[in-house]
């Protein structure tokens, strides 16, 4: 390359430098009031934002033919980065260069500060990855130790406790397990609980009286390879078993083995199923029939009868189809399917609540409003007094369903709502005495922040509790910077990437190019990133991972920690997440490319 290109390069770094520093003397007091543990990282990430207010791909490519750093993985320690670069194209030109012998923070020094800083909220680095992953307790765990047992040894080094579930009971029970399992197996597993923050959601629905389903397993030409089981119980508290069924003590002790149980389910069906195992306090039987059983249902045997016990009411479901409407209330009523004529016509829309009905009122005519992460779709077509009328325009394949607890965006929508609500405060009293971090949802601004802060205050512990910002609107992703410098006024922070809510509010085709720059600039304040949303979530559900959910395990590893979310094969997507990582991470440090040795290698000549 010519001197004079050399030379344009060389000033066009001075001046990006002479900015960058300018950046910083103007921020002063800003870097001031943060913890003195983020004092350098927070001189940093002035500097990154400076940096990133140029337009430096044309540079980029320059340094590139030059077989210098293109300082594109610079946001770590972009004073270091842009000196070390000046230095070097000073030597190409023959010119008196010192490189400095002193910088805000070297590259292994900022190396060390994300490292200090994941350690401190995440736990340890496991033994064999950089990666932290935190998996969602579910429910069932309260009664299950072995569950979680199962969970710490298999590779979850952080537990997820969602405080929109359950309550502090039961939360207490988790922990206690969870703490349990680490000691047992001598693995450090972080406690970490959710405050839902204002999140805009799906109020109740109205129940029907419980109904279990229970079907056998077929093959593909539909004969019966494995037999339906369920077990007879006379403790209604042990209907918790998907398969229990609740029946009369005295009956239940006359049945024998082989004894034959004859009933009708819910849809009329003649079935019969057969006592194979008869316990002290239970009787397993067996069918090659589907039947669906709801409280009530009369068994028969010839030793006299029982009427099926009390089981679960179940929450009814919504069924939406395109074209349908669905009125969205601000007032606290209960949900309830459309109502239809015997001709099969619509008398009454669907229906249902929302969790904050100030949000509704933000609305407009014209506005889209999505459910459930996306998965549902619609615009608003009138505005009532009480509710708003929705006209559902997209939806899966022949149809989707609305439940209760779901999430509602409205991203055109002007929504002035964030901060703690007064569950929150509450729940945040449990999480300081039992927890190791909060998790605080829909964080949209700095005061929001301050408020987390102030209450954390209160508590007493400002200087010992994690707090994970879950960035998940377009206005928390716009205040990003703005909300990390105000975070790095306590010790231990990182930000959990919310993509469903995220990719809702920002569009779908601008989620990628979004979770890049919120990497870099958390990056830039070495504060850790917990990878969210729906990762393997075909397989934590439905027992098969997607070839897309490999890749973006894939792209999860310039994170410092992947979050799984509950399902009935989360064990086995524990297990491949932990493979996978494990096998990446061999080629990718963070951002940074490495190279190991070919496996094959083709022989010369």
């Amino acid at each position: 390359m010519k001197k004079e290109k050399i030379d344009e390069i060389k000033d066009s770094i001075k001046d990006i430098i002479a900015a960058v520093e300018q950046g910083e003397e103007a921020k002063e007091s800003i870097i001031n009031e943060v913890d003195p543990t983020h004092h350098k990282s927070a001189i940093n990430l002035l500097h990154y934002l400076r940096l990133r207010s140029f337009d430096i791909r044309k540079l980029q490519r320059r340094l590139g033919n030059l077989g210098m750093s293109r300082l594109a993985r610079s946001e770590a320690h972009v004073e270091a980065s842009l000196k070390t670069t000046l230095f070097f194209l000073k030597k190409l030109l023959d010119e008196p260069a010192e490189l400095p012998s002193h910088f805000n923070l070297s590259i292994k020094q900022s190396e060390k500060r994300l490292k200090q800083n994941t350690k401190a909220l995440l736990g340890k680095r496991p033994n064999n990855r950089r990666l932290r992953i935190m998996v969602t307790i579910p429910s069932a765990a309260i009664n299950n130790y072995d569950m979680v047992e199962e969970l710490v040894a298999n590779g979850m080094n952080c537990a997820r406790i969602n405080c929109a579930h359950d309550d502090a009971e039961g939360w207490k029970q988790m922990i206690n397990h969870v703490q349990t399992a680490s000691v047992k197996l001598n693995k450090q597993v972080m406690i970490t609980m959710d405050v839902g923050g204002p999140k805009i959601r799906t109020g109740e629905i109205e129940t029907h009286d419980g109904v279990k389903h229970f079907k056998p397993n077929r093959n593909e030409f539909g004969h019966v390879v494995e037999p339906t089981v369920i077990k007879l119980v006379t403790d209604e508290s042990l209907e918790l078993s998907s398969n229990a069924l609740p029946v009369n003590y005295n009956w239940l002790k006359s049945l024998k083995q082989g004894d034959a149980i004859r009933f009708k389910d819910k849809r009329d069906k003649a079935r019969e199923a057969v006592v194979m195992e008869v316990n002290p306090e239970s009787v397993v039987i067996h069918s090659d029939d589907s039947a669906y059983v709801e409280t009530g249902t009369i068994l028969k045997s010839d030793t006299g009868e029982s009427a099926v016990g009390n089981l679960t009411p179940v929450e009814k479901v919504i069924y939406l189809k395109r074209g349908d409407q669905l009125k969205v209330y601000k007032t606290p009523i209960k949900g309830s399917p459309a109502s239809y004529d015997e001709t099969g016509n619509v008398t009454a829309p669907a229906q249902i609540s929302c969790s904050l009905p100030e949000a509704l009122e933000a609305a407009k005519k014209g506005d889209p409003i999505f459910f459930d992460d996306g998965e549902i779709s619609g615009k608003i077509k009138a505005i009532e007094e009480d509710y708003v009328l929705v006209n559902i325009t997209k939806v899966k394949s022949g149809g989707s369903k609305l439940k209760s607890d779901k999430g509602i965006n409205l991203p055109d929508s002007n929504v002035q709502i964030s901060g703690l609500t007064p569950k929150d405060r509450e729940d945040l009293r449990f999480i300081a005495q039992n927890a190791d971090v909060v998790n605080f949802s829909f964080v949209q601004s700095p005061q929001d922040v301050i408020e987390m802060v102030q209450e954390m205050d209160k508590l007493g512990v400002k200087e010992t509790l994690g707090v994970i910002l879950k960035i998940e609107t377009q206005k928390g992703y716009d205040n990003l910077s703005k909300i990390l410098l105000e975070a790095m006024k306590l010790k231990k922070v990182g930000v959990m990437i919310a993509r469903g809510d995220l990719a809702i509010e920002t569009g779908w085709e601008k989620i990628g190019s979004i979770q890049k720059e919120m990497l870099a600039i958390c990056n830039a304040a070495h504060i850790p990133v917990v990878w969210a949303t729906q990762v393997l979530e075909n397989l934590a559900k439905k027992g098969l991972p997607s070839r897309s959910e490999i890749t973006d395990v894939v792209n999860s590893t310039k994170a410092e920690c992947v979050m799984l979310n509950k399902g009935p094969h989360i064990i086995e997507a524990i297990k491949l997440l932990n493979s996978i990582i494990v096998s990446i991470e061999m080629f990718q440090d963070k951002n940074a490319p490495v190279l190991p040795k070919l496996k094959k290698i083709m022989k010369q000549g």
